[in-house]
């Protein structure tokens, strides 16, 4: 019994008028669709607060002004005492950084490769992710002394296993909808492999880099306020340890609040620039 065919018909619509199908937004919705205005409001409420408070306050060694700290830091970077410290920090946490990176990759790819890599992985990130990378700093001063060595071995501790199990979850992850070339020719490090699979992962990698640069760069902080200066040159740690000591309040500050900073333009600067153009483009994450 073959179904009925139902008659198609047409209904003629009443015509708009005046009224356009698409109207531009008003200026004020557009501006405040930009993120950038709306996190520079956030910051703006954030430093009225932080000034209200502390002229409430009236302590300036507990808390100083958002505009004494602000004049801190300006005259901190004008003499160029903040931006020798922080040049002093960023070298040694590239250093770190990068060994932690080429570190991970190396673990993943055997983890991808062989079931043993897998169990070491496991057995290594069971062990070690858990522990601070600071509590490792009493053992890196013994076995590498007082200098840069000891700072870049926590600074790998610190990148190594988040970026690690950020990477094989992400090759986990793409396993079932995508070709697994390491599983049948026993090479991660296959052309096919490359072009298939580390697209596909990409976002879990660029998250464990991202938990990575935020991990190390905290225990540089902590680890330069505990170890101090090396080889006689001291970062933005050793600088906020000193102005501590110094009952330079308004200083301490202006080297938290230059840590803050580079942690956001480092986050909207490099990782969101690094994700718009690959992933984004790509249309693996929206």
């Amino acid at each position: 019994m073959n179904p009925p065919i139902r008659p198609e018909y047409e209904i003629a619509l009443p015509p708009l008028g005046n009224v356009l199908p698409e109207q531009p937004l008003p200026l004020a919705a557009r501006i405040w669709q930009k993120a950038t205005v709306r996190k520079a409001l956030i910051l703006l409420v954030l430093a009225v607060a932080w000034e209200a408070i502390a002229r409430w306050q009236d302590n300036d060694l507990l808390l100083p002004t958002f505009l004494q700290t602000a004049r801190a830091l300006f005259e901190g970077l004008a003499s160029g005492e903040l931006v020798q410290k922080t040049l002093i920090s960023l070298s040694v946490l590239l250093k770190g950084y990068l060994l932690g990176i080429a570190c991970a990759f190396g673990l993943t790819t055997l983890a991808v490769s062989t079931q043993l890599g897998r169990d070491l992985l496991s057995t290594l990130t069971s062990m070690f992710n858990p522990l601070p990378a600071i509590a490792l700093l009493p053992l890196a001063l013994l076995w590498f002394g007082l200098g840069q060595g000891s700072l870049v071995f926590v600074l790998v501790h610190s990148v190594l296993w988040p970026l690690a199990l950020n990477t094989y979850a992400g090759f986990g992850a793409c396993r079932k909808r995508c070709a697994w070339p390491a599983a049948t020719m026993a090479c991660a490090a296959c052309p096919t492999c490359c072009r298939s699979l580390v697209p596909a992962a990409l976002p879990a990698i660029l998250s464990g880099l991202k938990i990575g640069w935020a991990f190390a760069w905290r225990t540089l902080i902590a680890a330069e306020l505990v170890f101090g200066a090396s080889s006689g040159k001291g970062g933005l740690g050793w600088y906020i340890f000193q102005n501590r000591n110094e009952l330079y309040t308004d200083r301490v500050f202006a080297g938290l609040a230059l840590v803050i900073i580079i942690g956001l333009l480092v986050e909207s600067l490099g990782f969101a620039t690094l994700e718009r153009l690959t992933v984004r483009r790509w249309g693996v994450q929206r």
